[in-house]
């Protein structure tokens, strides 16, 4: 009982060509590399996809920061204009 020697393997080979036939199994074949391929390029659009959101989110945040400093700085000189008038 173990694993399927070379002889299993060629048997289960020639039920799967009497099933599909001989001219089924590479277009098979090509759907399935297809499928894949496709699967992997929506990954790769996925992660694509994260980076901009994280790199837009980042861009935002430092864009709210410098606008509170800018205020703050803005605050601070028009109170020092105001003492000293």
């Amino acid at each position: 009982m173990g694993s399927f020697s070379m002889g299993h393997w060629l048997i289960v080979l020639a039920v799967i060509v009497l099933l599909f036939g001989a001219k089924k199994i590479p277009e098979l074949a090509k759907g399935v590399g297809k499928g894949i391929k496709s699967f992997k390029k929506e990954m790769s659009d996925d992660e694509q996809n994260e980076q901009i959101t994280k790199t837009e989110n980042t861009a935002q945040t430092n864009t709210q920061t410098n606008t509170q400093t800018n205020t703050q700085a803005n605050t601070q000189t028009n109170t020092n204009s105001e003492q000293k008038a």
